[in-house]
């Protein structure tokens, strides 16, 4: 199982890597090229887009002003009464225009990305559900609780069992990986050499009177998004800025966010006090191990864990072409580039082959990744409509990355990040190397041995410990870290002048490097093999983020049979629901019990996990209860020789001989097949029974 990582109950991000796969290096090319369509604009029933109608109001409500104007001045001239109430009438007319223009801006508005009091109802539409039913409640309920910490119940461990599961055959097995197991724990020297230390950080803000901290870039969001929403009076120049803050809000500096928040007088959400101006916040929380270190209870108390599944791929830095990107190119998704967020347009179906031959992707082994991450969400059941990949702004993105893409699920939350993929170049093995002394290099043997011209420096030990006594080890690894350019610098710098000043880092200062203190040279040699340090493309999957989106994705509402209630519904796919099966005798009947026995024994030998229920209750019911878990198939028993299979969704029904109802479900859970196969061989029922 793969292990949780302890993380701060407000900032939602991880403390290390944890789960580390090792991909063999790949060195073929290849490439698809199509078109890139963009995405089309919400338009409303008579097809007039968000742009529209905002121009739309605007001259509206300009006539409104207008026909204001008209009505005061009568009055003030003491108008005829007639010519008052008539130029009155007029503008209650204009108004009613404005409201109905008003509203159709709206309906637009929340299609687009919901309304927030739609996004609102589904979530607690969603989350109720969730919690009745068992799948997640807060930990320690009967005390309270305590913030960000969340139990899984049966279902939500079967779900969450069910995608790892997924994930491994996915990506371990389809790729041939090795899986490594990790500590949570990681030392401070280890996350310092990765940057997480010094560069892992979100910018925040704190309430000047209670001390109260928030998100800097979630305030301003949240601002954007209601004024957009909420204020259909808003110049197109205003809606313009507004989508362009959030298209770029990645990107912002602190500066630039501390500006925003002024100029707009965003306050405290919870107290309207004043905030300070935006400063940055580390995400790395100190613990102890052992007695012996000061308490970890100490300091932020609501700490949060959570599933990080991780691929490490090792890839050579020269050529990063990967053998089956022919088997993804043809993929397309939508896509969200730094181009077209910086130009404030949305994200557009672009095609994955032509993403990377045109370099908007920087190397077929990041695509490849990306296609494949695309692949595993959608199989999940994450609706493709609402799964976007982002590119990274330059102000995100780490100096020494190559290329980043963050897969973005849209739910009640808005868009949340939920899968990164991102190419870390060599920086590192190469920090881990030079932090440990350990050297982290591949190897790749040369068919036949290759004469190569090599840069050799080789330090007089004697003369550099005469000149430079307890320093002269930082003198001669300086020497020996040059690179080629450097060093033939300072070779031709030598035999000109016999001496040069050179700066060596470790000491914080400059050194008199003279003729006779080192040898530079560039030699033949024939070489054998070739050493390198790898390029690291690093896709890393919040899990728990992602099971959430699926909830959601899957949840809908449909009427009972009599039309009096609506009935919950989760349409997770066979692979990861939690209960694959339902055994439901149709009434209550010792010879019918009998047989959902008989059924759920050869279940249990085929390893599909289900639910027996001979409570006699309605079938109705019984088909209710267990869609509102999002079991996919029902098995009805109505007879000693044969059954029915009800299909969640669709609520077809077919039948099958007692004798194969294991191996069908069996074939149908485990993805062999699918239920449009299953309709094919055998023969459909009419439901007599009384479903919902």
């Amino acid at each position: 199982m793969l292990p949780t990582v302890l993380r701060s109950s407000r900032f939602p991000v991880y403390s290390k890597p944890i789960v580390t796969l090792f991909l063999p290096i790949c060195r073929r090319f290849y490439h698809l090229s199509a078109v890139c369509t963009p995405v089309t604009p919400q338009m409303d029933a008579s097809g007039a887009s968000e742009e529209t109608l905002r121009g739309v109001l605007a001259e509206k409500q300009a006539s409104v002003d207008a026909q204001a104007g008209v009505v005061r001045q009568l009055k003030a001239e003491a108008a005829a009464k007639a010519d008052i109430e008539a130029a009155v009438e007029s503008l209650k007319a204009l108004k009613i225009e404005v409201s109905a223009v008003a509203k159709r801006l709206q309906a637009v508005v929340s299609s687009s990305g919901g309304g927030s009091g739609d996004r609102e109802a589904l979530r607690q539409a969603v989350v109720n559900t969730l919690e009745r039913r068992l799948f997640y409640i807060p930990s320690f309920k009967i005390y309270r609780g305590v913030a960000g910490l969340y139990d899984y119940g049966p279902p939500g461990c079967a779900v969450k069992s069910n995608v790892l599961s997924l994930w491994r055959q996915h990506f371990v097995l389809e790729e041939n990986m090795l899986e490594v197991d990790c500590p949570c724990v990681t030392p401070e020297i280890v996350l310092k050499a990765s940057g997480h230390v010094d560069k892992f950080t979100d910018l925040m803000v704190k309430d000047e009177k209670t001390g109260s901290c928030y998100r800097a870039d979630h305030l301003l969001k949240d601002f954007c998004k209601e004024k957009l929403e909420k204020d259909s009076t808003l110049p197109s120049v205003k809606v313009a800025e507004l989508k362009h803050i959030l298209a770029v809000l990645d990107d912002l500096s602190a500066e630039e966010l501390g500006a925003k928040l002024k100029e707009y007088g965003i306050t405290a959400p919870d107290t309207k006090n004043p905030l300070s101006d935006p400063y940055p916040f580390n995400l790395m929380f100190q613990t102890s191990i052992g007695p012996s270190g000061l308490s970890p209870g100490q300091g932020l108390l609501r700490v949060r864990e959570f599933t990080l599944a991780e691929i490490e791929h090792f890839v050579d830095p020269e050529d990063k072409s990967h053998p089956k990107f022919v088997d993804v190119a043809d993929l397309e998704f939508l896509m969200f580039p730094r181009e077209l967020q910086l130009s404030g347009e949305s994200a557009k179906l672009i095609d994955l082959g032509e993403a990377v031959r045109k370099g908007t992707i920087n190397n077929e082994t990041l695509g490849y990744f990306i296609g494949r991450v695309y692949l595993f969400l959608t199989r999940l059941g994450i609706d493709k409509e609402r799964l976007r990949f982002r590119q990274h702004l330059p102000n995100e993105m780490a100096h020494y990355a190559a290329d980043c893409w963050d897969a973005e699920i849209e739910c009640s939350y808005g868009w949340i990040e939920c899968v990164g993929i991102a190419d870390r170049s060599a920086y590192d093995l190469r920090a881990h190397t030079d932090k440990s002394g350990v050297s982290l290099v591949a190897h790749e043997t040369y068919p036949e041995p290759r004469e190569v011209e090599k840069l050799v420096i080789t330090p007089s030990k004697k003369e550099l410990g005469l000149a430079f006594k307890g320093n002269q080890k930082m003198v001669v690894e300086a020497l020996e870290a040059l690179n080629q350019a450097e060093a033939l610098e300072i070779k031709a710098a030598l035999e000109s002048k016999g001496e040069i000043e050179f700066e060596v880092c470790t000491l914080g200062k400059s050194v008199m490097i003279k003729k006779n203190m080192v040898s530079i040279s560039m030699e033949k040699k024939k070489e054998h093999q070739r050493v390198f340090t790898p390029s690291v493309i690093e896709p890393s999957f919040g899990i728990g983020r992602i099971i959430y989106c699926l909830f959601e994705h899957s949840f809908y509402t449909r009427p009972s049979k009599s039309d009096d209630e609506q009935l919950n519904v989760f349409r997770f796919p066979p692979l990861v629901a939690p209960i694959k099966c339902t055994v439901f005798p149709l009434i209550k009947s010792q010879q019918f019990d009998e047989v959902a026995k008989i059924i759920a024994r050869s279940l249990r030998s085929a390893g599909i996990s289900h639910i027996i229920d001979i409570t006699g209750t309605s079938i109705g019911k019984r088909y209710a209860r267990t869609d509102e878990i999002g079991v996919p198939f029902a098995i009805t028993v109505d007879s000693t020789s044969s059954v029915t299979i009800r299909e969640r969704d669709s609520k077809e029904q077919i039948r099958v001989s007692i004798d194969e109802v294991a191996s069908v479900v069996k074939e149908v859970a485990d993805g062999q097949s699918t239920w449009a196969d299953i309709m094919w061989r055998f023969p459909t029922h009419s439901a007599s029974h009384v479903d919902d």
